[in-house]
């Protein structure tokens, strides 16, 4: 089956060998999809007929799916309470997870399995073609395996976060927890996961602890990423690098050693404005990364706590708004961005032989995603070739 999608005013390739800037920004352009695959990226004027569906876009913009790189779907409850203290004027802390935890143990299989895909569905309709999905939120051996073979229903960027806080079992014997983690806990969970990550910050693990669990899971054959510098300054960054993962995630509160180290390594910092909207918190300074020349991704850090939200384009307004991002910047980190901390070279771009995610925006351009905030712009949405939207 064959897609001849033209009358494309712009098209944001992430492909600067196929149009302007880093965006490769192509005018007047049209895509051919052939299967799951892009088969042909050009002018209009130049399009090859003979295709078995054409769609006119009628003069708007069409960019990549967003690859959303961090989200915590696995969960049961509700923490309306905790948001409204919060806006009320109490602080946030990693405490509030063991809430979700409570909800989570006590939900069953089919309620959990259930709300992922509400919130996948929700993410796909606001553009999301590629979702990661952690754990976190049982933090027993049984129920992180399950909470893992759930997301996999769903994704395959499935990460093992057994470490996200302490579990309340063990709230008198952190070190026996770590042990567990490390032990019995990443022996069950390794086979369902690609991914480790450990929330290395106060109020959760120490360095030393992040280190113990992200190597465990490395001998295990998982790839890191860290949840990093989101509350403060600590070592979570640093590690990192020094690891080689993926990704850190938040990067907030950063040293200039923290900013040279990200600027000269393959970690990708993962920026989360839904958290800081949703916390009242110091937003991070993505000009600084930017401008160190570290890869930037934008997600939603989608979660009951803390940023409950699956929609990437309220977090690229937020970002270009209160991060220091341009348009540009924030749509090529949503996208071509997300797919580097995922360490994926199919997705976040569309060019030959990329897979076909796309979605078509009610508006000329991708800078409407920003220009315009809190608008439903996405009017259709292409995955793996598929019209889902």
């Amino acid at each position: 089956m064959s897609t001849l999608i033209t009358g494309i005013h712009s098209l944001v390739t992430n492909d600067p060998e196929l149009g302007l800037g880093p965006l490769g920004l192509l005018a007047d352009a049209a895509v051919v999809v052939e299967g799951e695959r892009i088969a042909w990226v050009g002018p209009a004027a130049s399009a090859p007929s003979g295709t078995d569906t054409v769609v006119d876009a009628g003069g708007r913009a069409v960019i990549p799916g967003f690859v959303d790189s961090h989200a915590h779907l696995v969960f049961a409850g509700d923490r309306t309470a905790e948001f409204n203290a919060r806006m009320s004027g109490q602080a946030y802390t990693a405490g509030g997870i063991r809430t979700t935890v409570a909800a989570t143990r006590a939900a069953s299989d089919e309620a959990l399995d259930a709300n992922v895909a509400r919130l996948v569905g929700e993410a796909l309709r606001q553009g999301t073609t590629v979702l990661e999905c952690k754990s976190g939120y049982g933090l027993t051996v049984e129920d992180e395996a399950r909470a893992l073979r759930i997301a996999g229903r769903h994704t395959d960027e499935v990460t093992f976060l057994g470490a996200h806080v302490v579990s309340p079992d063990y709230a008198d014997d952190p070190a026996g927890y770590v042990d567990l983690v490390t032990g019995p806990m990443l022996d069950a969970c390794a086979p369902h996961a690609r991914w480790v990550d450990v929330f290395c910050e106060r109020g959760a693990f120490d360095g030393d602890q992040a280190r113990a669990v992200l190597t465990a899971g490395v001998a295990r054959g998982l790839v890191p990423r860290v949840h990093a510098n989101q509350l403060g300054e600590g070592p979570g960054v640093q590690l990192a690098v020094e690891l080689g993962a993926a990704s850190a995630d938040h990067c907030t509160h950063l040293s200039e050693a923290d900013v040279a180290a990200l600027g000269s390594s393959g970690t990708v910092a993962t920026l989360l404005p839904g958290a800081e909207f949703s916390t009242r918190a110091q937003y991070p300074d993505a000009r600084r990364l930017l401008d160190a020349g570290a890869t930037v991704a934008l997600s939603t850090d989608c979660n009951p706590g803390s940023s409950f939200t699956t929609s990437v384009p309220f977090c690229i307004a937020v970002a270009v708004r209160e991060m220091g991002m341009t348009p540009d910047e924030a749509v090529w980190s949503a996208t071509a961005g997300g797919a580097a901390a995922l360490r994926r070279t199919d997705v976040g771009v569309v060019k030959a032989g990329a897979r076909a995610d796309l979605v078509l925006l009610d508006a000329p351009s991708h800078v409407h995603l920003a220009y315009r905030p809190g608008v439903p712009l996405v009017t259709a949405v292409w995955r793996a070739g598929v019209r889902e939207v």
